[in-house]
């Protein structure tokens, strides 16, 4: 069972002020390091990056030691050529954003079950990937299967 997140949850996870948000973030993002299922997309790094440093004010120091972490322990996924041709489909004929696609497309490709997000439609499953918004109570249960408990 492989899982990804998107931008939203890195944010979260370093965004003290969150509150539960923060604090499920974080809880994810650990067990994701500790699972051996979980990959990370390089758009998604970029995009926290981007967000960490000018939304959130974090210093960029701050934010590289964050990605360094995810990275020293989880295996990175660039966006291909075809990639992009099966995001401008997904933007075109499911309504995705452009960014939101692409991100889906390298997912999809890589073979990401699970992407976890609050940007897309709930348990919405496009190709082999299932959005799961992790901020939502009753997906409680899927989070356990999908990263157990230490």
């Amino acid at each position: 069972m492989i899982v990804c997140f998107d931008t939203n949850v890195f944010g979260y996870a370093i965004d003290a002020t969150a509150g539960r948000r923060h604090a499920t973030a974080l809880d994810l993002v650990e067990r994701a390091l500790g699972s051996g299922e979980a990959v990370l997309i390089l758009q998604t790094l970029a995009e926290f990056y981007t967000m960490a440093t000018r939304k959130l004010e974090t210093s960029p120091d701050d934010a590289c030691s964050f990605l360094a972490g995810l990275r020293a322990v989880l295996p990175v996924y660039a966006a291909t050529d075809p990639d992009l041709d099966k995001a401008m489909e997904g933007a075109r004929r499911h309504g995705l954003s452009f960014w939101d696609a692409m991100l889906w497309a390298t997912a999809d490709r890589i073979g990401v079950k699970y992407l976890l997000t609050e940007d897309f439609q709930d348990r919405r499953v496009l190709g082999g990937v299932t959005f799961v918004d992790p901020f939502q109570g009753e997906n409680e249960a899927l989070l356990t299967t999908i990263l157990p408990l230490s």
